[in-house]
């Protein structure tokens, strides 16, 4: 089955969907691309606009980013990513939510600083820098000591918090210094940003281009 998924290469949700299939060891051809530009594609096939959007081979497309995730976690038996369990689905889940509001919180921020800083609503920015050390704080609470953020291996957990902690730092570094607030949480993004789904997934550097076309292959990463 060809699947085909576009969005930015800067997109917290996109990442976590890419790491996902990286860790499933699925091949996704991956399309660079901005809802924001004149000529997006992207209400073509998400009519709220959005990215990322999957593509299947019979032309139907996937959105958001929880439903696409959910998606690919059923095409390989194994590594189960989202537990089958009710109790653990939900906490895995519960984990999703918070890093996914996390991201929320800091691409408001990120989209608020484009403006002139005459024109920053200032009250606004607060709320959501406050939503941002609030989440983290439940998160460096909920991972303790642990090596993983649920159970005892890797799972939708771990792919959506590294790709909010690296947002963060990544668009928004001033929001929080989160590595010196909470050291567990430090420690987990160097282990966890060391694997090779985190690595091929991450942000481009500063003069990076990221391809249209670039096929996402696990196998030859």
């Amino acid at each position: 089955m060809k699947l085909i998924i576009f969005g930015s290469p800067n997109s917290p949700y996109l990442r976590k969907t890419r790491i996902v299939a990286a860790e499933k060891n699925i091949s996704v051809e991956f399309h660079a691309h901005s809802p924001w530009t004149k000529d997006s594609l992207a209400s073509t096939h998400n009519p709220l606009g959005k990215i990322p959007v999957l593509i299947l081979e019979e032309g139907r497309t996937l959105y958001d980013s929880r439903v696409i995730v959910e998606y690919l976690d059923t095409l390989n038996a194994s590594p189960r990513l989202i537990p089958a369990e009710d109790t653990a689905r939900i906490s895995v889940k519960r984990w999703e939510a918070l890093a996914d509001g996390v991201c929320d919180a800091a691409v408001a921020i990120f989209m608020e600083l484009q403006y002139p800083a005459g024109e920053h609503r200032t009250t606004f920015l607060e709320r959501q820098k406050k939503k941002v050390i609030r989440g983290l704080s439940v998160v460096a609470e909920d991972l303790g000591s642990r090596d993983w953020c649920m159970g005892s291996g890797y799972t939708l957990a771990d792919a959506a918090l590294i790709s909010a902690l690296e947002y963060l730092e990544f668009r928004v570094p001033e929001v929080v210094d989160w590595r010196a607030i909470h050291p567990n949480l430090a420690a987990y993004a160097e282990r966890i940003g060391a694997r090779p789904s985190a690595k091929l997934t991450a942000p481009p550097r500063r003069g990076e281009q990221v391809h249209q076309g670039q096929t996402f292959n696990p196998d030859v990463a």
